[in-house]
């Protein structure tokens, strides 16, 4: 065992090619992992293990075969290839990142568990989905050594819906990459205006997958109430991944041809501070989050955000952004407030940034350390 904790091997094996929200959350661990010196080996996507060769560059690298692109096969090989992987690095721990575990390891696992909304939401995702989830969880909370939540309000709702024990979680908060979501230049503002088209238009921004759970035809319907009267009403640009959320559609149906709405699909990764920085305002009106990574790193790029206080966002929100209920007609009374106030989105945009600067992938690495360390004790 090292000084900064057992040899450890980080299961990145379920990271996305999109780098979407699981995936900054397992490269924001590995590269903080590494710059303390923990004691690494990574199974990876084959594509995958020269980025994780360059995060972690003391750390054994093990690239799984090709076929584990596809889902089923990666859950396969979690069960059979990775405990193999495991004794050939000598790792004392095995971390599952997301939710699913290998139930023969060999060492104890430590799992993390992102959020319980399969089980109060179910109407919120996918019947294949959420069936499938709402298994892995029983199975993490029954089976693994540590469970980690990354926020209180999901380690709460562990506890309170599926009598999880509370001595067996742990809770770690996400950081944001201050490098790479940042208070934009002017310029880096203008020129996400230009590939969206926007010709300097002011607008509306929405960052996420687009599915049930973000609550999308509700802002759609809010920012229609709120600037179907107003001069120069500014665009609203859904960025982000396709969900399964066919109500979107019908939404957007809806609104008036004088007003603009903008379905980019994802943007390019040093697009991010420029169009989120950029936006009079990010509205993230989810119905509830496990942690609610894209409004810290709206809130990193400077901008004034609007989210709703369902679970776990105003632990990362505070008192630095603004809240709405996360019905239509709340959401159009919270936009016309703070579109027509400039000073208060200015403030909440440098509230928003200074409470950022509290969540760092350092902080999050060192409780993921102590809870590797309390795995193996146990």
């Amino acid at each position: 065992m090292s000084d900064v904790g057992p040899r450890v091997l980080v299961d990145a094996t379920a990271v996305p090619a999109d780098r979407g929200g699981v995936g900054r959350y397992v490269d924001g661990l590995v590269s903080a992992l590494a710059d303390v010196g923990a004691d690494l080996a990574i199974a990876s996507q084959r594509a995958d293990a020269e980025r994780y060769g360059r995060m972690a560059p003391n750390a054994k690298v093990i690239a799984g075969p090709a076929a584990i692109a596809h889902r089923p096969a990666r859950l396969a090989w979690e069960q059979t290839g990775l405990p193999l992987v495991a004794q050939q690095v000598g790792a004392e721990v095995v971390h599952s990142p997301h939710y699913t575990m290998p139930l023969r390891a060999g060492r104890p696992v430590v799992v993390t568990v992102h959020d319980a909304t399969f089980f109060t939401e179910p109407d919120l995702h996918t019947s294949v989905k959420g069936t499938f989830f709402r298994s892995a969880t029983r199975t993490a909370l029954r089976r693994a050594a540590r469970v980690v939540a990354p926020s209180k309000a999901t380690r709460d709702e562990l506890i309170r819906i599926l009598d999880a024990d509370a001595t067996l979680i742990d809770v770690a908060y996400h950081g944001v990459d201050q490098q790479t979501f940042h208070v934009p230049a002017e310029e880096e503002k203008q020129r996400v205006q230009a590939r969206l088209g926007l010709a300097g238009q002011p607008y509306l921004a929405f960052l996420g997958m687009l599915e049930p759970r973000k609550n999308v035809p509700g802002l759609v319907r809010g920012w229609v109430k709120a600037c179907q009267d107003r001069e120069d009403a500014p665009a609203l640009v859904l960025a982000g991944g396709t969900g399964w959320d066919d109500t979107i559609d019908a939404a957007i149906s809806e609104v008036p041809s004088h007003l603009r709405v903008l379905r980019p699909g994802y943007l390019r990764f040093t697009d991010l501070p420029g169009f989120l920085g950029g936006a009079m305002l990010v509205a993230y009106p989810s119905h509830g989050e496990g942690f609610g990574l894209p409004v810290l790193e709206a809130m990193a790029c400077g901008a004034p955000v609007l989210t709703t206080q369902r679970l776990s966002l105003p632990e990362v929100g505070g008192d630095a952004v603004a809240y709405t209920e996360p019905d239509s007609d709340a959401i159009a009374v919270a936009l016309t407030s703070l579109l027509d106030d400039p000073a208060r989105r200015a403030a909440l945009g440098e509230a928003g940034h200074q409470r950022s600067l509290e969540f760092t992938w350092a902080h999050s690495a060192e409780a993921h350390l102590a809870s590797y360390a309390r795995a193996l004790s146990s």
